[in-house]
């Protein structure tokens, strides 16, 4: 009796497949679709709607910006947060329905894997985040292409690195139930202290103590560096300085350079724990 040895395949052509298998179900599935956009749509509305006459912040030139607009990134970044929620629950759908076990007696190594897991999440998400970034025109956001281009990298990189939180957390559940409480346990209030709803005081703007422990919150979490990046791009600063400064002499506000630098060191981080927790085999990983 002879046995034939199997060609071993590609890992990034495996990663490929699992990217393309999570589009292709993203796009059947119309819920995820209406889910993911259609949510921070209306919040972006209806909050910017609603607040705009009794929340101003000063904006470029001493001119006073509306929520409508300062609202605006944190709605990008939302965008990117629901999908990384959505795409990465699917890894405990597909444990549950055995498509995951037959991936991992696969003999392609565990981070391809989570590279195409990570990569279909993050091309759902900056897909959806860029088609928002668009009706920016809407409320008077003008973009050049290095403004537009700028964006669409730090996305790029946000969504990999949430993404891959979400993979880090779902590998570790069982059950779609835990996952959503963990996640609006943790991703919900990062981005609600990432700057996105209301910007991070400094200074003469700390009248408590309470106010300064809610600044170093702020200020050490890796979603507002994302944010922050994006922030100051769209008020066209494409070079400030390095380590960032105060916006309006009350409010504090990354620099681009230093948010891309921590939102990639993030991002790295994130990937480098979830290929590390997919060579962990759970009981429900079994055949």
């Amino acid at each position: 009796m002879t046995s034939e040895t199997l060609p071993t395949p590609n890992p990034l052509t495996a990663a490929w497949s699992l990217c393309y298998r999570e589009i292709i179900r993203f796009l059947r599935q119309r819920n995820r679709i209406i889910g993911a956009i259609g949510q921070p749509i209306i919040f972006w509305l209806l909050f910017g709607t609603g607040l705009t006459g009794v929340f101003r912040t000063q904006g470029e030139g001493g001119s006073d910006e509306s929520f409508t607009v300062y609202f605006f990134p944190g709605t990008l970044l939302l965008i990117v947060l629901f999908t990384a929620i959505f795409a990465t629950i699917s890894i405990i759908e597909d444990r549950n329905e055995g498509f995951l076990q037959s991936v991992l007696v696969s003999p392609i190594p565990r981070w391809s894997m989570v590279l195409g897991k990570v990569l279909g999440g993050t091309i759902l998400a900056v897909g959806q985040a860029m088609l928002f970034l668009c009706l920016g025109y809407f409320v008077g956001i003008s973009l050049s292409i290095v403004q537009f281009l700028a964006i669409f990298g730090i996305l790029v990189i946000a969504s990999i690195g949430l993404t891959s939180l979400g993979f880090w957390l779902a590998w570790r559940m069982d059950s779609t139930q835990g996952f959503h409480a963990v996640m609006n346990l943790l991703l919900m209030p990062m981005w609600l202290l990432s700057g996105a709803f209301f910007p991070i005081p400094t200074g003469s703007a700390i009248t408590s103590p309470g106010q300064w422990v809610l600044s170093w919150v702020m200020t050490l979490n890796p979603v507002t560096y994302a944010l922050g990046a994006i922030r100051r791009i769209l008020h066209a600063e494409i070079a400030p300085s390095f380590l960032g400064g105060e916006s309006g002499g009350q409010f504090w506000l990354p620099s681009v350079s230093f948010g891309v630098t921590i939102t990639l060191l993030f991002a790295v981080v994130m990937f480098a724990l979830s290929c590390r927790a997919a060579t962990k085999t759970r009981r429900g990983d079994w055949l």
